[in-house]
């Protein structure tokens, strides 16, 4: 069993009790739906929710559904969130990029486990309230940049992990190339941006990808020059 990053939490607010709902939410929203890999499960129990989510949201931070954050842009449901990290098939010391921070959530879940975290938003709002909430939490190691996901982070490539967290036309070819060999990268893909298939890229060697089909998603679409346009 791999040890997970430490963290400092901020404390429950009010009467609620977080860390109860935390759990429960890993027992009948995770692992009673089919998330095995122990240091998702335990990421997903150690992440606090609550402060990704509104303040007006709050009550609602474990709830089994999508959360709006502004923007036109949402919180992905647990299950969602813990189906895609362990879909990249995570170690401990992978390079990840994350491509749509929003709220910053899958980010923080992303970097209990991976060693470093690099995550690109279009939104300065929402890419700013995500690290405010990264240094808050004392998450040391996940890097934030305002941009077009879509292209990726070539500063930093090649990742051993790429996750994007808004549905796209196709799998962008920037995100491809800047795949290490053997790396995976997840994305949800289809024809509209209403419905998507969520798919896992395997980079085989340097020309050859395989790729496989998860299932049904439905995202937010992928906006960018890789991506719909806006």
């Amino acid at each position: 069993m791999r040890i997970l990053r430490q963290h400092n939490s901020r404390p429950a607010e009010g009467t609620r009790d977080f860390a109860a709902l935390r759990r429960q939410m890993v027992n009948t929203q995770l692992a009673a739906r089919g998330i095995r890999d122990p240091d998702v499960l335990e990421a997903m129990s150690t992440v606090p929710r609550e402060v990704f989510v509104p303040i007006d949201r709050i009550e609602f931070a474990y709830a089994d559904s999508p959360l709006p954050i502004g923007q036109g842009q949402t919180i992905s449901q647990p299950y969602i969130v813990a189906l895609m990290t362990e879909a990249l098939e995570l170690s401990p010391d992978d390079r990840a990029l994350e491509v749509g921070t929003g709220s910053g959530y899958a980010a923080a879940v992303l970097s209990r486990i991976a060693y470093e975290v690099y995550t690109v938003e279009r939104h300065p709002r929402l890419a700013r309230a995500a690290e405010a909430q990264f240094q808050r939490l004392g998450y040391d190691n996940i890097r934030v940049r305002v941009g077009d996901g879509t292209l990726g982070w070539a500063e930093y490539a090649p990742y051993d992990a790429i996750v994007v967290t808004a549905g796209g036309p196709g799998v962008p070819a920037p995100l491809q190339e800047q795949l290490a060999v053997g790396g995976r990268l997840v994305i949800p893909v289809g024809a509209s941006p209403d419905m998507q298939q969520l798919v896992r890229v395997r980079r085989i060697s340097r020309e050859d990808y395989k790729q496989e089909n998860l299932g049904g998603v439905r995202f937010v679409p992928l906006v960018g020059e890789a991506g719909w346009n806006p």
